[in-house]
C-alpha cells in the first residue's frame, strides 16, 4: 500500500497548525496594538481635560516639602499635598524589574534596595512625599519571629499564637529602646531611611518640585492588625480567631497588644531617627470590631503609640526640629472613626467607602487624608468614560477636603497592582494645578 496519502495528510495537518499559530500571533499583535492605541487616546483626553479644567498653571511652591510641613503644622496650603499608599510597589515596572527573584522581606531588609524602591514613585509620579518601603511584619522578623511573606497570600507565621503560654513566650523578647539604639536590632531600618532621605534630596529628582527635597513618611502597624496576624498565622477574612482570643483570654490579649504597640513604636522611632517628617499607623483589619470592643480592647494600645511619639521632632535636615506629623488609617471602619480619632493622630485617613464630606462632619477639628476610590483609578486606564469619571471624582474629593482643617489627597486604600502609573501621575498633576477660590 502506498504511503503517499498518509504523508499528504500529515503535511496538511502540520500546515494547518502552522497557519493557525501565525494567525493567532497576528491576532494577539492586533489586540496589543489596539490596547496601546486605546491607552494613548485616553491619555490624550486626560491632557485635553487637564488644559480645559485647570489651565496651564504651574505647580505651586506650596506643594512638596513645604506643603507637607504646612499640613503637619495644622495649616492647609493652597495646593493640596498628594501621595499614595503602596505607591512603591507592583504597579511600577521598575519595581517589578528590581524585585525579580528577590523575596519581599529580603528586599525590605536590604537598605540600598529599600531606598531605591522608596524613591521610584517620587521620580516617576511627582508625589509630594515618599513613603518608606517596608512591611508591617519587618520588625517582628528583626526580633526573631519566624515569618515569611508568601506571594499571593501575604505574611505567614510558622507558629501562630493561640494561648497565654504562647503570648508569654513572645512578649519575653525585649523591645524597649531597640528603635533608638545605634547598632541595635532596628538599625538597618534607620540606615535604609537615611539612604532614601538622601536620595530624595537630589536636585531634579521630583518632576513636580525639582528644586527642593521631597520629604519622607514612615509607617507601622497598629496593635490590633499586628496581633491579628500573630494569632491567625496569616491573612484572614473575618479574624474570628483573634476576636475569640480577645474575648476568651483578655489578660493574654492585653499583654500581646501592649507588646505589639511597643514593637510598632520602636519601628517608628527607628524611622524618625532616619529622618521621616511624618508617620502613618495602619489598622487594616480593625473594621471587624464593634465600637465597644475597639474602645475597651484596642484603643488604649493604639493610643500608646501616638503617646510615645508625642513631642517627637523630625531629624530631616530640611526641616530639623519640626513636630512629627501623625496619620491614623483603617479600612471598613466608618463606625470607628470617632473613637479612632481619640488615639491621638493629627489626621485621620478615610477609606473610599465613606463620602469624605460625611467623614469631615463626624470629625470636627480633625484633619483628614484620602479618599480616592482605587477602582476608579484602575477604570481610568480602560476608557475615556472612566478617565472622565476619575477626574470628576478627584476634583470632588479635593473640594470636600477644603472643609477640613487640613487635607492630604490619597487613595482610600493602597495602589492596586493593576494600576497604570500614568493615571497616578495624572492625579498628582491635577491636584497640583487645581485651585479653589471659596473660603475654608
Amino acid at each position: 500500500m502506498s504511503l503517499v496519502p498518509k504523508m499528504n495528510v500529515i503535511l496538511t495537518f502540520r500546515h494547518i497548525v502552522s497557519l493557525s499559530l501565525v494567525l493567532t500571533r497576528q491576532t494577539e499583535n492586533r489586540n496589543s496594538l489596539a490596547k496601546f492605541q486605546r491607552k494613548r487616546a485616553v491619555r490624550k483626553l486626560w491632557h485635553n481635560a487637564c488644559v480645559t479644567k485647570i489651565g496651564t498653571a504651574q505647580s505651586s511652591t506650596q506643594s512638596g516639602l513645604q506643603g507637607m510641613r504646612a499640613v503637619f503644622a495644622g495649616r492647609q496650603p493652597e495646593v493640596t499635598p498628594v501621595w499614595f499608599m503602596r505607591q512603591a510597589g507592583r504597579s511600577l515596572p521598575e519595581y517589578r524589574e528590581l524585585r525579580a527573584g528577590v523575596p519581599m522581606l529580603d528586599a525590605c531588609l536590604n537598605p540600598e534596595m529599600a531606598a531605591e524602591i522608596t524613591v521610584q514613585p517620587v521620580r516617576r509620579l511627582g508625589v509630594d512625599a515618599g513613603i518608606f518601603f517596608s512591611d508591617i511584619v519587618v520588625p517582628l522578623r528583626l526580633l526573631g519571629v519566624d515569618v515569611e511573606i508568601v506571594p499571593g497570600r501575604g505574611p505567614v507565621f510558622a507558629s501562630p499564637i493561640d494561648d497565654a503560654r504562647g503570648v508569654a513566650s513572645l512578649v519575653g523578647r525585649e523591645v524597649t529602646g531597640v528603635g533608638d539604639a545605634s547598632g541595635g536590632a532596628f538599625s538597618v531600618i534607620t540606615e535604609a531611611v537615611q539612604r532614601a532621605r538622601e536620595m530624595l534630596a537630589t536636585p531634579g529628582l521630583n518632576p513636580e518640585t525639582p528644586d527642593e527635597p521631597t520629604p519622607l513618611l514612615g509607617f507601622a502597624s497598629a496593635p490590633f492588625t499586628l496581633a491579628s496576624y500573630l494569632v491567625e498565622g496569616g491573612p484572614s477574612k473575618d479574624h474570628l480567631k483573634t476576636r475569640a482570643f480577645m474575648l476568651a483570654q483578655p489578660a493574654a490579649w492585653t499583654a500581646l497588644a501592649r507588646w505589639c504597640a511597643q514593637v510598632s513604636l520602636e519601628f517608628l522611632r527607628a524611622q524618625v531617627l532616619g529622618g521621616v517628617i511624618g508617620v502613618q499607623v495602619f489598622d487594616s483589619w480593625v473594621g471587624v470590631l464593634s465600637r465597644s470592643q475597639y474602645r475597651e480592647l484596642v484603643l488604649p494600645h493604639t493610643a500608646a503609640i501616638f503617646e510615645g511619639l508625642s513631642g517627637a521632632v523630625t531629624h530631616d535636615p530640611a526641616g530639623f526640629g519640626a513636630p512629627l506629623g501623625t496619620i491614623h488609617f483603617g479600612t471598613g471602619c466608618h463606625h470607628l472613626l470617632q473613637p479612632m480619632s481619640q488615639a491621638g493622630a493629627a489626621l485621620m485617613g478615610i477609606d473610599w467607602r465613606l463620602d469624605l464630606s460625611e467623614a469631615i462632619e463626624s470629625l470636627p477639628g480633625v484633619g483628614v487624608q484620602g479618599n480616592i476610590d482605587p477602582a476608579l483609578v484602575v477604570a481610568a486606564s480602560t476608557s475615556a468614560q472612566g478617565a472622565s469619571a476619575l477626574d470628576e471624582h478627584v476634583l470632588g474629593v479635593l473640594r470636600a477636603g477644603r472643609k477640613s482643617p487640613v487635607h492630604i489627597l490619597n487613595l482610600g486604600h493602597g495602589v492596586n497592582p493593576d494600576t497604570d502609573p500614568d493615571v497616578l501621575a495624572h492625579i498628582v498633576r491635577l491636584a497640583h494645578r487645581t485651585r479653589f477660590e471659596e473660603s475654608r
